[in-house]
């Protein structure tokens, strides 16, 4: 065809979406889980599948499937960051002609029964405070290129927040407050500089609580914010200070507004204690940072 003349590939792919494995590992009476979804991507060395219909290099999708679930097995999942690297180094050694593999997974957020400090032995519960997600990236021959990452995690307080000397224009609306109720669904997600002995559930907890010091301050009293902005830079450079093998973070805050109810035709005073929830639209505030390189000598 002439017009495949003028068209070039910019990136090929393709996998498996949405790959759960549930793994239980018994240790005598006391057993331990860990659930996954997983979204696994390969590219081969040739288009010749794209360009002649020859699919003899496809590893079908079910195949891609079939090894999620053989490698839970073969190689169980201490952590999802390093079963994803389990996989990637599958297919890239497996098979002379995958050029690159990727693989994107979450972390249901099982959490073991407790009762009066006592742990049960096999029962768990849900609790969807936060997902845990990473995201793995590896070229034949090359060096993976490791995320970890925490989103839909949903805080809220209600006072220590303020929003003040903006800049003002003649579409400017919004008035001036001293306190209010700042409330965000965090998203986060960090690079590491090295992949080998990495204490990821460390790393991950470490964030976590990092975002939930900074956003919510000491227990007894709390901590002004007068702005996202500035509540989410300091979560960042404390994320770097902590974890010598995070070298980059992005964080996304969307302001989630809630608005006091005016009750003045009903006859009540509503002093900042009934407000009104609204999904849009809704502020968002992103920022990466990275370590600064070292100066060479």
């Amino acid at each position: 065809m002439a017009a495949e003349q003028n068209a070039e590939f910019v990136r090929t792919g393709y996998g498996k979406n949405a790959v759960k494995v549930l793994v239980i590992r018994r240790e005598g009476s006391h057993h331990s889980i860990i659930e996954l979804k997983a979204d696994v991507e390969i590219t081969l060395k040739t288009r010749k599948d794209y360009l002649v219909g020859d699919n003899s290099d496809i590893i079908p999708t079910d195949t891609i499937k079939n090894t999620v679930h053989a490698l839970a097995k073969i190689k169980g999942v201490k952590t999802i960051e390093q079963f994803s690297l389990d996989i990637c180094n599958h297919f890239l050694t497996s098979f002379n002609h995958v050029l690159r593999a990727k693989v994107y997974m979450e972390e249901a957020p099982w959490r073991r029964l407790e009762k009066n400090g006592v742990e049960h032995a096999h029962a768990f519960i849900l609790c969807p405070e936060a997902c845990r997600f990473c995201d793995v990236e590896q070229n034949l021959n090359g060096v993976p290129v490791v995320h970890s990452g925490v989103k839909n995690m949903t805080v809220l307080k209600t006072t220590q927040s303020g929003f003040e000397g903006f800049f003002k224009d003649r579409f400017t609306t919004l008035k001036e407050t001293k306190d209010r109720c700042f409330c965000t669904s965090v998203y986060s997600r960090w690079r590491y500089n090295k992949v080998q002995d990495v204490n990821f559930d460390a790393a991950w907890k470490c964030v976590r609580e990092t975002i939930i010091e900074r956003f919510a301050g000491p227990y007894d009293h709390g901590e002004f914010s007068p702005s996202v902005q500035k509540t989410l830079y300091e979560t960042q450079v404390l994320v770097l200070d902590r974890i010598p093998e995070v070298d980059e973070i992005e964080i996304v805050m969307p302001n989630q507004h809630y608005f006091t109810i005016d009750m003045t035709k009903m006859g009540l005073s509503n002093k900042d204690e009934v407000l009104l929830p609204l999904d849009n639209p809704s502020g968002s505030i992103t920022g990466t940072v990275r370590r600064k390189e070292r100066a060479k000598l």
